[in-house]
């Protein structure tokens, strides 16, 4: 659990798939699939962006990279399942379901990049590649994905495809699902439903997070509207349907984030022109979007009626207006801290946060288990499910200790199997919820010494050995415990020197 916390599950993975890769050699589809599955151990995690159409996809994944890559119109290419690279340089390539991968030109307008297919239909396309240099990408490919729910059921059928393990006729290529929605609907709970996986590796929320989209929508626009929609946040969160789905519960307001990451000097000047309008008939204005539009008197000496305030709509709604121009009364004096604090307020920095502990710090426990559900779909179809490969698998999961705690944190969020109260935010801490190193399972600040962190751990472990005797406790609460118990036990184990 220190420098590669989930190194030795990593390595037992990677020995079964090259066993059974050459179990397949003379089935060069099933071979190339394993191979597939094994180089995707050594590649960046693959995270797909998915939700209802307009649910603000494109908008978040630019917010994410920091530059406008992704189209966010309703274009062709927006109903094409896009992976999203970093690269040494620009690159576009589109991949046929039938015929050689074509290049692109690379084609960039007002700064954003603009995908033309060259006449080629959606339906024709199984994807579109973008390399992109991008600090943003650099441990992550994001995968944009077309509409859930679109009025072409075609299109949505392809994002359904492409997450869904039970809808794929292959593998799902994503290792982890970012599901946009703008409020939970039993829609959105079934379609996260269908993220969850059925196979051996099965571990119900841990390869999602849930994002309430446009979150500035929630308090209609006003400057306090994060505030709502972090409430709301949070009261989704603690439901036990949703906890039982997804890792966790973060509102973003994608438009201010991006604008925010890509601001530039040009806005912040006709910003700050707006700020200089009298408070009352600014937001007299921007009481509708229509009236914005329409506004004269000083809102027109500042920002002429026509294309200049659709361009300031597109790029910061009427939340991004209200709010930067409230910022630049209250002091902010320049485009860089302009950014910062719109970028601050979006909450973007709470998914960052949540994507960078969920998934960024297990990458290897979710790309070890996309290849475990990989190969047992492999044997399942081929009726291997007796065999010596099979018997290797399982194994490996009654070995791997990783796979247990997911179990378990899956079963306390979802309400399975109950503890106390005061216990059960622990023993979820302790399993990992909160991040694999042993300082967060532990819940200790950062710059704790070794010693600290090894004395936690040591007087955690006397506490749930403890519990564990509970004579009040049932089978399933004792089982809990005892499993919590090898949490703190590898924990010791790693921080001991040897």
């Amino acid at each position: 659990m220190n420098g590669r916390p989930y190194g030795a599950l990593s390595d037992a993975v990677r020995e079964v798939l090259r066993q059974a890769t050459h179990l397949y050699r003379d089935r060069p589809r099933t071979a190339a699939l394993l191979r597939d599955q094994l180089d995707r151990l050594d590649e960046p995690l693959r995270v797909a962006i998915a939700g209802k159409v307009k649910a603000g996809k494109s908008t978040l994944l630019n917010a994410l990279v920091g530059e406008p890559v992704a189209p966010t119109d309703a274009g062709e290419c927006t109903r094409v399942v896009t992976w999203y690279r970093d690269g040494h340089s620009p690159r576009v390539v589109m991949y046929p379901r039938s015929g050689a991968p074509v290049p692109l030109p690379v084609v960039r307008r007002d700064g954003a990049l603009v995908i033309e297919l060259k006449g080629a239909a959606a339906e024709d396309l199984d994807r579109l590649v973008v390399d992109w240099p991008s600090q943003g990408l650099r441990g992550t490919t994001l995968i944009d994905t077309p509409g859930i729910a679109s009025m072409s059921t075609q299109t949505a059928r392809r994002t359904l495809t492409f997450i869904d393990p039970e809808e794929a006729d292959t593998p799902t290529e994503a290792d982890a699902v970012v599901y946009l929605m703008r409020h939970l609907h039993t829609a959105d709970i079934d379609l996260l439903e269908a993220f969850r996986d059925q196979g051996v590796a099965s571990a119900g929320a841990v390869n999602a997070i849930a994002v309430i989209s446009r979150a500035d929508e929630i308090g209609a626009g006003r400057v306090d509207a994060m505030i709502s929609a972090r409430a709301i946040a949070h009261r989704y969160r603690a439901e036990p349907t949703v906890r039982g789905l997804c890792q966790d519960v973060v509102a973003v307001a994608g438009l201010l984030a991006e604008t925010g990451r890509t601001l530039r000097h040009a806005e912040f000047v006709t910003m700050a022109r707006l700020a200089g309008v009298p408070r009352t008939e600014l937001e007299a204005a921007l009481l509708s979007v229509d009236r914005f539009r329409r506004a004269e008197g000083a809102v027109a000496d500042a920002v002429e009626i026509g294309e200049d305030r659709d361009a300031l709509l597109r790029r910061f709604g009427l939340f991004g207006i209200r709010l930067a121009t409230t910022l630049i009364r209250q002091g902010t004096t320049d485009s860089p801290t302009l950014a910062a604090e719109l970028v601050a307020r979006s909450g973007l920095p709470d998914l960052q946060r949540v994507l960078h502990t969920q998934f960024t710090q297990r990458r290897d426990l979710l790309k070890a288990r996309s290849a475990l559900l990989a190969l047992e779909r492999v044997l399942r179809a081929d009726g291997r499910t007796d065999g010596p490969l099979a018997a290797q698998v399982e194994r490996i999961l009654a070995n791997a200790h990783e796979f247990t705690e997911l179990r378990l944190l899956s079963a306390l969020r979802s309400g399975a199997v109950t503890l106390p109260r005061e216990m059960a935010g622990e023993a979820e801490r302790l399993l990992g919820a909160a991040g694999p190193a042993p300082r967060q399972r532990l819940g200790l600040p950062a710059g704790c010494g070794a010693l600290e962190v090894r004395n936690a751990a040591l007087a955690t472990l006397h506490r749930w050995q403890n519990h564990a005797v509970n004579p009040m406790f049932g089978r399933a609460a004792t089982e809990a415990c005892r499993v919590v118990i090898r949490s703190c036990e590898g924990m010791l184990a790693a921080l001991t020197p040897r």
